[in-house]
């Protein structure tokens, strides 16, 4: 009989794996998945996959005649993506737990690399750009997708208009640094791919915003507390954390009012390339 006759999942276990898709990955991940060339039989890479995403859907849509390897350095996560790999019944994953800038894979064995807005959070962007161009095929595909420098303006515009008013002017140039390190523009960014015998052929831009009530509420949604409030922080002096997040709340949430809601506009863009 064929496995996908045999559908005896477990409801209650099912639960733990029905959210697979993180919100701050998804917008990007779906994109990327548009531009995959599906084919059979290939090596597929996906740097930096987390919990299993878009490691697992990838995996699955290129099915069974191909391998996809996934490497992510974060232990917890890799193995929430090997409970859901064992609960999905799909064979041809395998993780290497690691990190992108010494990918253990042999010179030219893999057919297509994606990274879902990875290797902009890698220590050395270089040297994993360098990782995927060794273990890249000639013809290759290499699609990855990141935010851009304009992600969340409307709130380092804010902070930015606080720290000048306070005339933290050190703090302004450090935030400015904070945006240039994590998102790097793209002038920056394209020649360092190309620098490492990439072709781009398709650069697509794109956008998406999270909505809320005001910059409270905000301020206080876990994935902002999560992912960016530490490093916000470590931006300021450490005495004036708390008068300065006032400050720019307060300003925030003046403006709600003449723009009916708080919004963070995230800019994004997928990268298509060549080997």
């Amino acid at each position: 009989m064929k496995n996908y006759l045999e559908n005896k999942f477990d409801l209650a276990e099912f639960a733990d794996f029905y959210d697979e898709v993180p919100l701050w990955s998804a917008p990007f991940g779906l994109k990327l998945l548009e531009q995959v060339e599906y084919r059979k039989g290939i090596k597929a890479l996906d740097i930096g996959f987390g919990a299993g995403f878009p490691l697992t859907e990838l995996a699955m849509r290129l099915g069974d005649s191909s391998v996809v390897y996934g490497i992510d350095p974060w232990k917890e996560a890799t193995e929430r993506a090997r409970k859901k790999i064992r609960f999905y019944g799909i064979q041809n994953i395998e993780i290497i737990e690691g990190f992108a800038e010494s990918i253990p894979l042999p010179d030219h064995s893999i057919d297509l690399v994606v990274s879902n807005n990875g290797l902009n959070n890698v220590s050395d962007l270089e040297k994993a750009l360098s990782e995927c161009s060794r273990v890249m095929k000639k013809g290759g595909q290499f699609i990855q997708t990141m935010n851009t420098e304009g992600t969340m303006m409307e709130f380092y515009s804010g902070l930015e208009k606080v720290l000048s008013e306070m005339h933290l002017h050190e703090e302004i140039e450090a935030m400015h640094q904070h945006i240039h390190e994590k998102r790097r523009p793209l002038d920056e960014f394209i020649p360092m791919i190309q620098g490492h015998g990439f072709t781009v052929m398709e650069i697509i831009h794109d956008e998406f915003a999270y909505r809320f009530t005001d910059a409270t509420a905000m301020f206080n949604h876990y994935f902002i507390r999560l992912a960016f409030m530490d490093s916000w922080i470590r931006i300021l002096p450490e005495d004036r954390v708390d008068e300065i997040f006032d400050r720019v709340e307060s300003r925030l949430n003046e403006k709600v009012g003449l723009a009916g809601g708080m919004k963070l506009s995230i800019p994004f863009v997928i990268i298509d390339c060549k080997k």
